[in-house]
């Protein structure tokens, strides 16, 4: 029985993912942005363990998130699925971005980290310029693409840790529209096996996956030049650095 911590487990895909791993008999802590969510997370997902809330658009409420979750012990895995899309592009850059590398970095180092990503990364550019600006022309794709660089650099720095990256298609969620054509139980099936699975398909790091299977990816997140001066921005917008 794993250990996991969902971030953006309120609805959508980390819902689904939450619900998924209890009925498989994980213990799971969710993640929501408020109390009120929080409470409506807890009444929708009723076996969790707990509910754990903060912004993740402001820094000082990630690191108290960081903070919480350490004090509730060592997780065996953590999965960063929290995400906006259609917001202001500094919103983007904060939640997609900022947040994952922050929690990254304060929460005790677990097992396994998975980082949703997105296909429309392979549209993104990492403008690492634009992040001394506070992400002001990041956009969703852009995003995208540097939370999977953040898995890259986390895979090369940690080898003892299972880092990995996750596209779950475009699938019917409420961020996705209910137009949207992929399989919805295929979207979130591979993070949740990720963070758990002994199949040694799911033992592995520095990867990108699409409906568990490894997929083309942009081979710009794995520039480790690149990877150092993204690691260097994040340290000067948070405060907070990466442990080696």
């Amino acid at each position: 029985m794993a250990r996991i911590f969902i971030t953006g487990s309120a609805d959508g895909l980390g819902q689904l993912c939450a619900k998924l791993l209890i009925e498989q008999g994980h213990r799971v802590v969710l993640h929501a942005r408020n109390a009120e969510r929080g409470r409506e997370a807890m009444k929708n997902i009723p076996g969790a363990e707990a509910v754990l809330t903060g912004d993740l658009s402001s820094i000082e409420e990630t690191k108290k998130l960081a903070e919480h979750v350490n004090q509730l012990g060592i997780f065996d895995a953590v999965i960063h699925n929290a995400g906006v899309y259609q917001v202001s592009a500094s919103l983007i850059f904060s939640v997609n971005t900022i947040a994952p590398y922050t929690l990254t970095c304060l929460i005790q180092k677990p097992q396994r980290l998975i980082y949703l990503s997105s296909g429309m990364h392979l549209q993104g550019h990492s403008k690492l310029d634009e992040l001394k600006r506070k992400g002001s022309g990041v956009s969703y794709s852009d995003s995208k693409l540097l939370v999977l660089m953040l898995s890259m650099a986390v895979a090369r720095k940690w080898p003892d840790v299972y880092s990995n990256a996750v596209d779950p298609g475009w699938v019917p969620t409420k961020m996705g529209g209910p137009g949207a054509p992929d399989d919805l139980q295929k979207g979130f099936e591979t993070q949740a096996w990720l963070a758990v699975s002994n199949d040694d398909k799911a033992k592995v790091s520095g990867r990108y996956f699409h409906h568990q299977k490894e997929s083309r990816y942009n081979t710009e997140a794995d520039n480790t030049l690149l990877q150092e001066k993204f690691l260097t921005l994040c340290k000067e917008i948070t405060g907070v650095s990466f442990p080696q």
